[in-house]
């Protein structure tokens, strides 16, 4: 598998925030959004097999992993490698851009799906036929970079009649967290804040 890079942190993103988490970032993406903080993992990248990912993970004392990109589901590998860690008790989270059918994932993981909004600049590349695969315990993710972001992401929601664990990020640097935060209070959204918290306490230190 062509591997970005693998490491432990905060996990600093959806319900899951805050606890210890094993990042596996995969290399490649087919979308190239406007404001992505891992462009690096667009190209770089080194080989590992499934087993030589799974002795990093063993090693790491973490049982919670997520996998991520770039968008992992790209390497037709990552089903094996899903499957392995499942079946060896570890409760996995896979951050998608829903770009990429979900159907083989293995349904005992959590699906984190990242729908791409207007200020992306990769709103048509979603596949809606995704929204259909999702189960109770997965999670729908918008990145905020704008009002326009917002009322077209509350749109959506309304469209597709979605539910379940709903999160709306402010896009970093782009949109202030608090504007964010009146615009869901006004509108009583039913919809998760979801601040970036590590790289509050890391800043933007690759790696974390």
């Amino acid at each position: 598998m062509k591997v970005c890079e693998i490491f432990s942190s905060i996990q600093g993103e959806s319900s899951y925030a805050g606890l210890p988490c094993t990042f596996i970032r995969l290399s490649g993406c087919n979308l190239r959004c406007s404001y992505c903080d891992t462009t690096y993992a667009y190209d770089e990248s080194f080989e590992m097999t499934v087993e030589q990912i799974m002795d990093v993970v063993r090693g790491s004392g973490f049982p919670l992993i997520e996998i991520t990109g770039g968008e992992p589901l790209l390497q037709k590998e990552v089903f094996d490698l899903i499957d392995r860690l499942i079946k060896e008790g570890y409760r996995v989270l896979i951050e998608t851009n829903g770009s990429v059918d979900i159907g083989d994932v293995n349904k005992e993981a959590i699906i984190i799906m990242d729908i791409k909004t207007p200020g992306s600049g990769m709103s048509k590349e979603f596949m809606p036929s995704n929204l259909s695969l999702l189960k109770s315990v997965d999670e729908i993710k918008f990145v905020i970079c704008n009002r326009r972001d917002y009322e077209w992401a509350r749109e959506f929601i309304n469209t597709h009649s979605l539910k379940g664990q709903i999160l709306f990020s402010p896009a970093s640097g782009m949109l202030d967290p608090e504007e964010l935060s009146r615009w869901i209070i006004e509108d009583r959204l039913n919809v998760r804040l979801n601040l970036q918290i590590h790289k509050y306490i890391f800043r933007s230190l690759r790696g974390v």
